[in-house]
């Protein structure tokens, strides 16, 4: 049976759809030339640990951890992966990997089990109860947003394009309209890897309306963030990401929108960045050395199209636990990565200017794994440089460069690509620095001495380092 919960009056009332732009994206609630995602968002994301399947004790116990460990380095978003609804994710017969959230279904798009979705009259998802008991009641996130906040954080949570196949079937109305939900949903558009949703055909009278509810509940939720998964791969969901930009806007409050899965088509650019506050340019990315080589060129393609409130985002962090109890990538286990692709990897996120989220069990990582993300020098080429762009990448080496925001020092970021120790060599000249710079090496936080014309440095197998070169007068 179907669960349904009143939800409360909503706090968004809004008279019609408000133009507003990503450059700056505003609502009421900031100053008017405030940009929501003014630096690359940092924060962390449930999926890479523990998949579609933690719970509120887990949960809330990154949440502290956070608070406590994080805060102070800037890292601020705690944002809940898929399949929050469920009470019990993966336990259905699936032809998919174990624990793949795809649903068994009949032959008129019914489910087989709908004792599983927790769903209100409008159809709009809410929270399990039995995976999130302060959301009985009807209160939805609404404690758990409130819980993020008392710490100190900003809570965000995963959702997927389109409206659930149970909502069609059952016909129901979406809120405030006579329209049912079977006439703006597309069942021929499913996720071709998660197919409980069916498409939403933003043509549709009650497509905006329907949107327009979910934020509306968002907003009562105390929503800062969105991961909207299934928008850009193939095809490209131009108008349901425009939906939900629409939404957002509408319910005015201020939410980062990232959407997800990449890679994300580079001819959309322009649109990408009028609509949404980060998007993967990667596929799903884990510990191999292959997909980090992959984002190398990745980066590079859209390193032009990073600015304030628009970033694109190399996907998660791999360090650290994941794929806890063997799900959602391979066997439980520590990242592959070796320490110097651990440098490799936030070195080259940072000086790209890339949206850091963490992936891994931060309550069972190690000290060696944290101290990754509890770098202020190397944090602060994240969130305070301009002009971030690859230089060079052939021959076994990358060069990329940067510069500071307030003091016009250059950021030198060198990359060994190859399976040996080996110098990687940088000409000055090649960005046109001269004279004498004092050199600063960022991962080490200490001053290492001058250089006037070639940077060298020896670098271990997928090895980096991150220079910081401060003009000497």
């Amino acid at each position: 049976m179907i669960r349904i919960s009143q939800i409360g009056i909503s706090i968004c009332l809004c008279l019609g759809l408000l133009n507003y732009s990503c450059k700056p994206r505003t609502t009421d609630n900031l100053n008017e030339t405030e940009v929501i995602a003014q630096t690359p968002p940092l924060g962390w994301n449930s999926f890479d640990a523990y998949d579609c399947r933690i719970n509120e004790d887990e949960f809330k116990a990154t949440v502290d951890f956070m608070s406590d460990n994080l805060k102070e380095f800037g890292w601020e978003y705690v944002v809940m992966d898929y399949v929050w609804w469920h009470p019990e994710p993966g336990n259905w017969d699936t032809p998919r990997r174990f624990g793949h959230p795809n649903i068994r279904y009949n032959n008129d798009g019914s489910l087989l089990h709908p004792e599983y979705i927790t769903m209100d009259e409008n159809g709009r998802l809410l929270p399990s109860v039995e995976r999130f008991p302060s959301s009985a009641g009807g209160v939805g996130f609404k404690a758990l947003g409130d819980y993020v906040h008392s710490k100190g954080l900003k809570f965000g949570i995963h959702i997927m394009r389109g409206i659930h196949r149970k909502a069609a079937v059952d016909q129901v109305k979406i809120k405030g309209t006579d329209i049912t939900a079977d006439q703006i949903a597309e069942p021929f558009d499913t996720c071709g890897w998660c197919n409980h949703m069916y498409g939403v055909d933003a043509s549709k009278a009650g497509a905006q309306e329907y949107y327009n509810s979910l934020f509306e509940l968002y907003a009562e939720w105390g929503v800062d963030f969105i991961k909207a998964d299934d928008t850009m791969f193939p095809p490209y969901h131009e108008g349901e990401i425009e939906l939900i930009r629409n939404a957002i806007d509408h319910c005015r409050r201020p939410m980062v929108l990232s959407l997800s899965c990449g890679e994300a088509p580079l001819g959309k650019a322009d649109h990408l960045k009028e609509n949404a506050n980060m998007w993967r340019v990667s596929a799903d990315f884990w510990d191999t050395w292959e997909a980090l080589e992959h984002n190398f060129d990745l980066l590079n393609s859209w390193s032009a199209h990073a600015g304030p409130g628009h970033w694109p985002d190399a996907d998660m962090i791999p360090f650290g636990p994941i794929s806890l109890n063997n799900r959602p990538h391979g066997p439980e286990r520590q990242s592959k990565f070796t320490w110097p692709e651990h440098t490799t990897l936030m070195t080259l996120w940072c000086i790209a200017r890339s949206p850091l989220m963490i992936g891994a069990d931060l309550l069972s990582s190690n000290d060696t794994t944290l101290s990754y993300f509890t770098n202020p020098e190397v944090l602060a080429v994240n969130q305070n440089s301009k002009e971030n762009h690859q230089v060079l990448k052939r021959n076994g080496q990358a060069v990329w460069v940067a510069t500071d925001n307030d003091t016009g020092d250059k950021y030198v970021a060198m990359f060994n690509m190859t399976e040996k120790k080996r110098s990687v060599n940088f000409k000055l000249e090649q960005v046109s620095l001269r004279g004498s710079f004092a050199v600063r090496d960022l991962w080490l936080r200490k001053d290492i001495g001058k250089v006037s014309q070639t940077l060298k440095a020896e670098i271990e197998p997928h090895g980096a380092v991150l220079y910081k070169l401060s003009k000497e007068k």
